[in-house]
């Protein structure tokens, strides 16, 4: 099987980092349950609690503030599904460009769901955010409130301290999905309002199969899997040391890997070498805050698929959004949810960088896309 030259789809995945491959390595060498009390099970547990620290290191947490689950999903459903049940939610507020983990999860608590408007540069509407406030204050409802710190698909920043303060001052309940946002952005869970925070390893070059639920005290009780009474009750079944050493690794490593500064300036060469090539290009989200490796674009008139599959043949990987929507390509509902144009929105790609994209990335992807551009532009003319 044959991969890609070029890899610009971080935010789908991001490539396994050197010291987690070791540490994944190591730990497949030893045998044992990490909830034994022997000598094996004593070594697994402490590989299991070192990567424990790593994780809330990073996420500005303590450790006993981390629990290990199998994804992010699985921590994004731990929290609204077992946290409305054990918070005692009474309607769930989310808004429309939320991921569809948080989406998918809101539903299946059976509880209310009210959904908040994107501004057209694809941020939460801030004000209706504190008018199903006071409406659940009239009404005597605890909200969970979840939020998506940065979008997966745009790179949006959400102003999240100004939902921290609006949220951390009532008695509503704030649930934070991070993922996009761990490594890059300081999270200081300790310190900040939410109650509950969701990460996953394998978009900070760990490998999938482990993400983390961070949970203040008062929501230590939140679960979502009972099973054998790993993790301190919080989440049962014996724990995959391999991956969560992994996953303490990439934590560790990821800050000296990720150079934002870096990342920002090819993202940046990206967007100027796009304009020049298409000056229609759109580019989503260009008015707010973004995160300095995503550019979601569409050059009207190009559809993604054409596009991704032109880019594909050459070996250039990029995406048409999330890669956690069966596959798909075609519109997205972040876009829809910003009120972009179905057609334009059809035509959108995005590009997303990690720890080891290089200005080469850049030149070869900006080289291949002017090809299928030239191609496209010339079946248009035919077409005329």
């Amino acid at each position: 099987m044959t991969q890609s030259a070029i890899y610009l789809d971080h935010n789908a995945a991001s490539p396994l980092l050197p010291e987690a491959r070791a540490a994944m390595v190591d730990v497949l060498e030893l045998v044992g349950n990490p909830s034994s009390v022997h000598a094996h099970g004593r070594a697994l547990r402490e590989v299991v609690e070192t990567a424990r620290g790593e994780v809330a290191k990073l996420a500005g947490a303590t450790a006993k503030q981390v629990v290990f689950t199998g994804s992010a999903t699985e921590a994004i459903t731990q929290a609204i599904v077992g946290g409305s049940r054990e918070l005692k939610a009474d309607a769930i507020l989310v808004s429309g460009g939320e991921h569809s983990a948080v989406l998918k999860a809101a539903e299946a608590t059976g509880l209310p769901v009210r959904i908040v408007g994107l501004t057209g540069e694809g941020v939460i509407d801030l004000d209706q955010v504190q008018s199903e406030m006071d409406r659940a204050e009239e009404s005597g409802e605890t909200l969970l409130v979840c939020v998506h710190w940065v979008n997966n698909e745009t790179g949006v920043v959400q102003p999240m301290g100004r939902i921290n303060a609006m949220v951390g001052a009532s008695r509503h309940l704030l649930f934070v999905d991070a993922v996009q946002a761990f490594g890059k952005l300081p999270l200081e869970f300790a310190t900040s309002a939410p109650d509950m925070m969701a990460v996953s390893a394998h978009k900070i070059g760990g490998a999938a199969g482990a993400g983390a639920l961070l949970v203040k005290g008062h929501a230590d009780t939140v679960r979502l899997i009972p099973g054998g009474g790993q993790e301190q009750g919080r989440r049962g079944g014996t724990e995959p040391v391999a991956v969560i050493a992994g996953f303490g690794a990439a934590a560790k490593a990821f800050s000296s890997r990720y150079g934002s500064n870096v990342v920002a300036g090819l993202a940046r060469e990206i967007e100027a070498g796009l304009k020049a090539l298409a000056p229609d290009v759109v580019i989503f989200g260009a008015g707010a805050e973004r995160i300095g490796n995503t550019i979601n674009f569409a050059v009207p008139g190009l559809q993604n698929a054409v596009a991704m599959m032109g880019l594909d043949l050459a070996g250039v990987s990029v995406s048409s959004g999330s890669a956690c929507s069966s596959g798909k390509v075609g519109a997205s509902h972040v876009l829809k949810a910003m009120g972009i144009d179905a057609a334009l929105a059809g035509c959108a790609l995005r590009v997303s960088l990690g720890w080891n994209s290089t200005k080469e990335d850049v030149a070869a992807f900006l080289e291949e896309f002017e090809t299928v551009l030239t191609r496209h532009r010339s079946r248009q003319g035919r077409a005329a």
